[in-house]
């Protein structure tokens, strides 16, 4: 199965505090690591552990940040051979602040993603295409109409899209804040949508009209950083393989849950072999 992810690369600058700031308010006491990250780094390591062949398209700065965030991503055989290097630009940086129940709070600092332009695309992008909202939207824009195949959007983070695109879509994957963005406009395609629920699972329409529904094992939430994105590489490797809506999404909630219970975004990452475990016991 190949898939390309269109999307971002960052390194994670992760603080674990004891609890997260109040506006104005210095936490103390914390511990910092460093992670690669990026939603579409994230979805693309996540679905290559999976199972899935992927292609990685995305840009990084000529700076030392740059190798780290593609290291996880080079150890686990990611094609990276359309990550262009920024000569401007520094690599994309998150700043995630997690408190002892994995709750987080992001602050992103795009860099080289937002330097991704439609003519560093290839003129047509064919098998199967994941995307999420960290590039400039007339990127995404371009990836959605050069694609040949299923097309699945994580419309994250929300922001105004064409109804070409919302059209298009065979998946959009978002969340309860985003899917309350969006409302009504979500289903005027023909295509599924999923909406996670955290820790209440996720539901799956069409047109409107649910037609699955999964809840995740139980765990110990460490750092929910990377868990939405592993659940949106979850869900379209378990759909291209031919799941049915709701193993697929058992699939995906088990596989989100498991990159909750560990620190980092890409260190979290389950396995093929580690998500089957689960959902065998």
């Amino acid at each position: 199965m190949r898939i390309t992810v269109v999307g971002s690369i960052n390194l994670d600058f992760v603080a674990s505090a004891p609890n997260l700031p109040r506006a104005g308010e210095t936490v103390t006491g914390a511990t910092l690591a460093r992670h690669p990250g990026g939603k579409g780094a994230n979805q693309a390591l996540a679905a290559q552990r999976l199972g899935a062949e992927i292609t990685l398209i995305g840009r990084v700065g000529r700076d030392g940040m740059a190798e780290e965030a593609l290291a996880l991503l080079l150890a686990d055989d990611v094609d990276t051979g359309g990550v262009l290097t920024d000569a401007d630009a520094p690599t994309g940086v998150a700043l995630i602040a997690v408190d002892p129940q994995g709750e987080n709070q992001i602050v992103v600092a795009a860099g080289a993603n937002h330097c991704v332009m439609p003519e560093h695309l290839p003129a047509r992008i064919e098998g199967a295409l994941i995307l999420q909202m960290e590039l400039p939207i007339e990127t995404v824009e371009a990836a959605v109409g050069r694609a040949t195949d299923f097309v699945c959007v994580n419309l994250a983070p929300a922001a105004p899209v064409s109804d070409q695109l919302l059209r298009r879509a065979d998946l959009i994957v978002v969340n309860e804040n985003e899917a309350a963005f969006y409302g009504d406009l979500l289903h005027h395609g023909g295509g599924r949508v999923v909406v996670t629920l955290g820790a209440r699972g996720a539901e799956m329409y069409q047109r409107g009209a649910l037609i699955a529904s999964a809840t995740p094992p139980k765990v110990r939430a460490v750092d929910a950083t990377g868990a939405g994105d592993c659940f949106v590489g979850a869900i379209c490797v378990a759909l291209l393989e031919g799941m049915e809506p709701e193993a697929a999404l058992r699939f995906a909630c088990a596989a989100g849950a498991i990159a909750a219970t560990r620190p980092g975004a890409q260190p979290s990452l389950p396995t093929r072999a580690e998500v089957e475990a689960v959902l065998k016991s």
